[in-house]
């Protein structure tokens, strides 16, 4: 080997040899699948997943942490994809780096999987959320302080099993349909970017209000934080400005009981808003307590009439108190924008596939969310760095094409022989981000409607070595000719 101090005298002759092993050890250890550490090795903290001092994950194995995170992370960018496949293009690369003969069957990249600890997963989280900020246009609305979205959704888990039930009981809806675990989770988004930046999950008997009680310290002093009317409720605004000075905009779910102080404009005015008698559910009766008596809040109404929006007239109530600094109609807008972000979780759901997860048990669904969410967070920050770099809106950057251009350009990169190779197709997938536009569409209506027709058969009710099948209509047909002769079907 070119390093060592012996042999002396066969050093000229073994140093080609030498560069060359030591050249192809280095790739094979560091290889992974489209090598998508060469493209985002910079978004994330340094030495996120450090080797284990001690039991496992303590010496390098095939499935070293950093290798398995990398190699989960490219499963989730491509939706469907097994842990079989995972290991087979493993094969695939390791062969072509004359690298050592890994096993066939998927059992040790499972197993390694399920040793990742969830924590680094929160972190890449959080780091690739300010990464997509920081690539994003800055936004100038509200003296362009931070403005952050809350927003939650559900998931049915796929694996009916008795760990998944226990960790998120489903609700029977209905007698005699059939059930699966349900999984609620409330996230916060960046405003300018549509990236997550922390997650709260839980099951359907935890409501939306108490998961985001669990992200109150993931938010700075000075940001603020837009809602829908489920999170527009007096104790969630007492509490983010009280405790974590926060301010609110948001809509309202019932009639806001409240006395009108002043009229700032003729659709802007002051109000105080008294407490309630009845405490919350979601806090307990100290912070309850550490409520103060009323709010003094500012309630803006105006139009947001756009053909094919549903809502035409908001009447938001914020904290955001002072009508010059924080204008009426920036704080409409900044409203409006939070409709815009709803279409994150859409793709989520229906590109990234995160409708059902798949796993079998509660630690490995809460890594497969975070791991999805991450790769959400990836395709956002180069939409981002796209749009800056290009000045074109944001919004008109296809998520999908993006994950699609980014699976494609990735497995380029890791074929280039070279640093400058690998920047030139960086630079020439944003700037195909930037010139693949979709087309304006103003006054596009989205109606909450399926158009495809579900099929017609019946639906698995119990276990399959219980379930029969139904009887067709011809079936149906020659056991009733055959009942009125006295006869059975066989």
């Amino acid at each position: 080997m070119p390093d060592t101090p012996f042999f002396p005298l066969w050093r000229n002759q073994l140093a080609p040899w030498g560069s060359r092993t030591l050249q192809t050890y280095r790739q094979v250890r560091a290889y992974t699948l489209a090598q998508l550490e060469l493209c985002f090795a910079s978004w994330f903290p340094a030495e996120l997943f450090p080797k284990a001092p001690k039991k496992a994950n303590s010496r390098d194995r095939h499935y070293t942490r950093a290798r398995t995170f990398w190699c989960c992370l490219w499963q989730n960018l491509n939706p469907g994809t097994s842990g079989r496949e995972v290991v087979r293009q493993l094969q695939a690369l390791f062969r072509l780096q004359n690298g050592p003969e890994i096993s066939e069957e998927d059992g040790a990249y499972c197993r390694a999987r399920a040793r990742l600890p969830l924590g680094p997963f929160a972190q890449a989280l959080h780091a690739t959320a300010q990464v997509a900020d920081q690539r994003a246009t800055p936004l100038t609305l509200l003296r362009a302080r931070p403005l952050k979205v809350v927003d939650g959704s559900t998931l049915t888990l796929l694996a009916d099993t008795p760990k998944n039930r226990a960790a998120y009981p489903a609700i029977q809806c209905q007698p005699g349909q059939p059930s699966f675990p349900m999984m609620r989770f409330v996230v916060l988004l960046s405003l300018a970017s549509g990236a997550i930046a922390a997650l709260a999950e839980g099951s359907l008997r935890i409501s939306e209000l108490s998961l985001l009680a669990m992200l109150t310290q993931r938010l700075d002093r000075g940001d603020i934080l837009i809602g829908d009317r489920g999170f527009g409720g007096y104790s969630l605004i007492a509490l983010l400005q009280s405790t974590v000075g926060v301010d609110f905009i948001g809509r309202t779910r019932r009639r806001l009981q409240a006395r009108k102080l002043r009229r700032l404009a003729p659709t802007d005015w002051l109000v105080q808003w008294p407490k309630g008698g009845n405490p919350s559910p979601w806090l307990t009766s100290a912070q309850w307590r550490g409520l103060p008596g009323s709010l003094t809040l500012r309630l803006v109404q105006g139009s947001l009439y756009q053909k094919g929006y549903r809502v035409r007239v908001v009447r938001v109530v914020t904290t955001l108190l002072d009508p010059e600094l924080y204008p009426a109609q920036e704080i409409l807008q900044a409203y409006r924008r939070r409709w815009r972000l709803e279409m994150c979780l859409d793709d989520l759901k229906t590109t990234l596939g995160l409708e059902s997860l798949r796993n079998r048990t509660p630690e490995m669904v809460r890594q497969e969310l975070h791991a999805r969410l991450i790769a959400h967070n990836l395709v956002r920050g180069l939409m981002a760095q796209a749009a800056t770099e290009y000045s074109v809106p944001l919004e008109r950057i296809s998520f999908t094409g993006s994950l699609d251009a980014l699976r494609q350009f990735a497995q380029a990169m890791a074929q280039a022989r070279s640093k400058a190779q690998r920047r030139a197709l960086w630079t020439e997938l944003l700037r195909t981000l930037a010139t693949d536009l979709v087309p304006e569409r103003p006054g596009r209506r989205e109606p909450r409607a399926v158009k495809r027709k579900k099929n017609r058969y019946p639906r698995l009710r119990g276990p399959r070595h219980r379930f029969r099948d139904h009887l067709k209509r011809h079936d149906r047909r020659r056991l009733s000719r055959l009942r009125k002769l006295g006869l059975k079907l066989k």
